[in-house]
């Protein structure tokens, strides 16, 4: 996936790297955007303006029918018309803004692009890159990818060699700008891909101190989860009259997604991880640390999982193999966590294993994002243990979702097909009550009771008796 320049006889990509934006917070109502969605429907690559090079290498990657977003954006980009985009998870994003530049950039000088990619990670970095390559070769254009972690005096001999389009993280960027390796002067066309995770990693002083740097007239495409917050004021600050598109989405989890909780008792979750893992084609297991990613791929493979971790402490080298490993199938499963799966993707990802609790549903809702792209079928797996029954309620009402958390153990036949296996109806969620906290902290409600009284009974699962238990509504599920 490393990419440090594209040159126009290189041969191109025999695949077109697909990425994908999750879209948590409507802006429109929801019959708009469904109209929206329903006038763009039916266009051809042709229709919307590309010039027949780009059009015929999306024949030779078989893209043949824009996704909504495309359909919407492409258009006014090629217009020249500032754009807020937002959609949901697999649209195609990449190419919605990717095509444009490739189309409207021209040859630069030596160390002065025409044309400038933001993305908040080094991975995306390269998967940007590679989504754009066969058209920039195509169009007789030259792409690098430019981030922290890798060689910077192999990035500044591509930026000595003449570069047309930079791909770049933040950080590495203002280094090169520092040192005078590169200009932005003579920057036609800006992209902000992932501002919100640019936002949330604390990235956007330094996006600003960038597009301060670019005086001239220039294009600015954004693309983010959200457009408000600071979000909204990069918008104001650095877009002209934007135009915003919006792909209709009838609620902020993906159609064709099975969504499974499962009670675990700790000693007990690498075993079912397992066997989830086993059940599935490719999986992606989160976790919260670097420590946890590292354990628990052993613990895997340990079980006769073949698993690797990905994470910020492995070198930029490691990282890549790691994911070529991923995407290739030579390991099915991948070990992250929340930063390092920032900006990944790859397709035929077909489970999504919460291994850690999510910290709360937007969390939830981005990690689940990376299967069922594209309106494929994908599995959601979160497995609970009993002290984290009132957290996993809490995260499902902060998610949109009631689901029952239904308990299972190593050697469930239901382990083996949970896509096929329907729960249980879960009881309403119940928003918290300050009745629920006492000297020693919250309590949770539907957790697993103590010591105190029963009667010598000892502790007690949360499943086994008349109160608490996974269901979190007095009651046992079966």
């Amino acid at each position: 996936m490393s990419l440090t320049l594209v040159r126009p006889e290189d041969q191109a990509s025999p695949l077109a790297i697909e990425l994908a934006e999750f879209n948590d917070a409507p802006e429109q109502a929801t019959g708009d955007l469904a109209a929206e969605t329903a006038e763009f429907s039916g266009l051809s690559f042709h229709e919307l303006g590309l010039k027949p090079e780009i059009v015929k290498t999306l024949d030779k990657l078989g893209i043949a029918t824009p996704f909504p977003i495309q359909a919407m954006t492409i258009a006014d980009a090629l217009a020249g018309r500032d754009i807020c985009g937002k959609a949901k998870t697999g649209s195609g994003k990449t190419l919605a803004f990717g095509l444009p530049v490739i189309q409207m950039t021209t040859t630069a000088r030596k160390r002065r692009p025409h044309a400038l990619i933001l993305v908040p990670t080094r991975e995306l970095a390269n998967q940007v890159a590679d989504a754009l390559t066969p058209f920039a070769a195509a169009c007789e254009l030259w792409v690098t990818a430019i981030y922290g972690g890798a060689s910077m005096v192999r990035q500044i001999k591509a930026l000595h060699a003449g570069v047309d389009v930079v791909i770049a993280t933040p950080g590495r960027l203002n280094d090169l700008l520092e040192r005078k390796e590169m200009s932005v002067a003579d920057v036609t066309m800006v992209v902000l891909d992932e501002a919100d995770q640019m936002a949330d990693m604390g990235f956007l002083p330094q996006v600003r101190q960038i597009l301060d740097q670019i005086d001239g007239e220039h294009q600015t495409l954004l693309f983010s989860a959200t457009l408000d917050g600071s979000i909204g004021e990069l918008v104001k600050r650095y877009q002209h009259d934007p135009v915003t598109h919006q792909v209709a989405s009838e609620t902020d989890t993906v159609d064709t997604l099975d969504q499974r909780f499962i009670g675990v008792e700790r000693p007990e979750k690498v075993r079912v991880a397992a066997q989830i893992c086993d059940a599935s084609d490719r999986t992606i297991v989160f976790v919260r640390t670097k420590h946890g990613a590292d354990n628990l791929a052993r613990q895997l493979g340990a079980c006769g999982v073949n698993a690797q971790p990905i994470h910020g402490g492995l070198n930029q080298n490691r990282r890549e193999r790691t994911l070529q490993d991923f995407a290739s199938g030579r390991a099915p499963v991948l070990v992250a966590t929340n930063v390092a799966a920032r900006g990944i993707h790859v397709d035929g990802i077909d489970t999504v294993l919460h291994f850690d609790l999510p910290e709360d549903g937007k969390t939830y809702l981005h990690r689940s994002g990376r299967t069922a792209r594209a309106g494929s079928d994908g599995l959601v797996v979160t497995l609970v243990s009993p002290e984290e029954t009132y957290d996993a309620r809490s995260l499902q009402r902060e998610a949109g979702i009631n689901l029952s958390i239904v308990p299972m153990s190593p050697g469930d036949e239901r382990l083996k097909d949970l896509a096929g296996f329907e729960p249980p109806v879960a009881p309403p969620v119940e928003a918290p009550r300050s009745t629920y906290r006492n000297n020693r902290g919250p309590v949770p409600a539907a957790g697993p009771r103590g010591n105190g009284g029963g009667g010598g009974r000892g502790p007690r699962r949360p499943w086994q008796g008349n109160r608490g238990g996974y269901g979190g509504n007095n009651r046992r599920d079966r």
